[in-house]
């Protein structure tokens, strides 16, 4: 199990650097069903101009194309960083079942921090979550690409 966990973190790592690449902050996400690999997306904010065109909806969007369903129950989220609550609530409309993140986002995470959306009573799926996989490697991605920034 932990070697696969480490292969899907290292693909969203893989967007993340793409990401960069394209001059986007860098954060990926992969979405894996049944063991395999059915989306990869980075974030895509500035190159799509659209504020919601995060990783995790990317991903998500690609998935439910992908398995032709809006819902992905059973299927397993991985992203470098900590969801913000708008992603947060995308994975628990997706009722996405587990959900693996790098990086805690003391800013503007809210799955541990800010809001913890997964507490709120308004809150009708919460996938179990497991945080600080690639923690440093996904850190590291963030602040060197905002240390060149300025």
């Amino acid at each position: 199990m932990m070697a696969e966990t480490t292969r899907y973190m290292d693909a969203a790592l893989d967007e993340a650097r793409k990401a960069a690449a394209r001059g986007e902050v860098p954060i990926g996400a992969v979405v894996v069903l049944d063991g395999e690999v059915v989306a990869a997306a980075g974030n895509r904010t500035r190159e799509l101009r659209d504020i919601t065109a995060h990783a995790e909806i990317e991903a998500i969007r690609q998935a439910a194309a992908a398995v032709g369903d809006e819902r992905l129950s059973g299927a397993d989220l991985y992203v470098t960083l900590e969801p913000c609550t708008m992603c947060a609530a995308a994975i628990s409309f997706a009722r996405i079942r587990r959900l693996y993140y790098g990086a805690e986002d003391p800013k503007g995470g809210a799955v541990e921090n800010g809001v913890r959306f997964y507490g709120s009573p308004t809150c009708h799926h919460v996938p179990d979550v497991y945080s600080g996989l690639a923690e440093r490697e996904a850190a590291d991605l963030l602040r060197a690409f905002f240390t060149a920034r300025r």
